[in-house]
């Protein structure tokens, strides 16, 4: 039985040996575990959580599902949720398997890059990566002065500093409109808000792998908020050069092996970067695209770290 007791793994074949971190086995890690199991290796859905420095053993970490010896890639799909203390040590943890040579995609420092998303929007600032005006704040006071000024100019995007899929976000248009920082658990994190409304907003998701992209999708909504998750619809997009490019080098500016790319253009046309997402789901994404994504991501990690496939193992019922 796996670590995680809902999963139905593959056999064992003759390929590599793979840990998929994830929080749940869901529709993205069956997806991913038949991709692996097509080119015979054997993923092992697990949480990071359960792994742990144990320095009994030889290589000083204990890897649920993999014994005595390490894995031979690990694939982070989710960190997991917990305390400050308990965050560090599994990102400790994935440093550790980097320094005993294994490769993980994407690396702690990736995910530590992406999961702050002030220091993404300082990764594209720094990388010539055009997003829009951005601010980090820790002051109550120094904010409330920021929006007065701000404002006067439009809107600003209040997002939780560390979220995903679209959740918490708040449009800002003055000052009272600022919750407690107590809320923002003690940061507030604002953009400038560039949606256009043109019967509804849009923006798209690019999705990249190793430098080069692997599919993207236009994202439609009534509200501002277009992630899927809250309602948006997925159209299929044939990307055209310069999302391509924009894609990849903010991909790069946080040193993603995977990344999802939201771009968004704003009423002066200029395209820019909103987010880069080191651990991004693709349900939504693969429904409008004609070839199993999970299967073109396990075949690129088979390239870039150079593992051989072995013999394709059928999953278990």
């Amino acid at each position: 039985m796996p670590p995680l007791a809902d999963a139905a793994p593959a056999q064992a074949g003759s390929g590599p040996q793979i840990a998929l971190l994830v929080d749940r086995y869901e529709w993205h890690a069956r997806e991913l575990t038949r991709a692996f199991a097509r080119l015979g290796a054997r993923a092992v859905p697990l949480r990071l959580s359960a792994c742990g420095l144990d320095t009994r053993r030889p290589c000083g970490l204990a890897i649920p599902g993999f014994a005595a010896r390490l894995p031979d890639l690990v694939l982070v799909r989710a960190v997991g949720l917990g305390s400050f203390e308990s965050i560090t040590v599994r990102l400790g943890i994935l440093h550790a398997l980097i320094d005993l040579k294994v490769p993980v995609a994407n690396t702690p420092r990736c995910i530590e890059r992406c999961v702050d998303k002030a220091a993404t929007s300082f990764l594209c600032f720094k990388n010539g990566v055009p997003t829009p005006p951005t601010f980090a704040l820790q002051s109550p006071r120094q904010t409330r002065a920021l929006v007065r000024r701000e404002c006067a100019h439009g809107p600003l995007v209040l997002k939780p500093l560390f979220g995903a899929q679209g959740r918490g976000l708040k449009l800002i248009r003055r000052e009272s409109d600022l919750p407690d920082i107590e809320t923002m658990a003690g940061v507030y994190y604002l953009q400038r808000f560039i949606g256009v409304e043109a019967g509804g907003y849009s923006d798209v998701r690019v999705l990249v792998g190793h430098g080069r992209v692997l599919a993207a999708m236009t994202r439609r909504a009534e509200h501002w908020t277009t992630n899927v998750k809250l309602g948006g619809k997925p159209e299929p997009l044939a990307i055209d050069v310069e999302m391509q490019n924009l894609a990849l080098k903010a991909a790069a500016a946080v040193e993603a092996d995977f990344a999802g790319v939201d771009l968004l253009r704003g009423s002066d046309g200029r395209l820019t970067v909103i987010e880069v997402n080191s651990m991004p789901g693709w349900q939504g994404l693969q429904s409008v695209t004609d070839f199993p994504i999970a299967e073109e991501i396990a075949r690129s990690l088979f390239v870039r770290y150079g593992l051989a496939p072995g013999k394709p193992a059928e999953m278990a019922s």
